[in-house]
């Protein structure tokens, strides 16, 4: 074995060890903040999605629709 190859040895071993001291969330937690990433994602689409229209309106209706 080469010195390359020991030190990719060496690299997954350590990665193995690291692996080890995560703390994994259960499956009730996942499922809640995924609820919360879902919620929020939504909730800021609709305000970019009202904020894009008003700017539309404005654009479109009020400036350009005097000319």
């Amino acid at each position: 074995m080469g010195e390359a190859d020991a030190k990719k040895v060496g690299f997954f071993k350590g990665v193995k060890s690291e692996f080890k001291k995560i703390v994994w969330p259960n499956k009730k937690t996942i499922v809640k903040q995924t609820y919360v990433v879902v919620i929020i994602a939504l909730i800021l689409g609709g305000i970019i999605a009202a904020i894009d229209a008003s700017f539309q309106f404005v654009i479109f209706d009020l400036i350009l629709g005097n000319l």
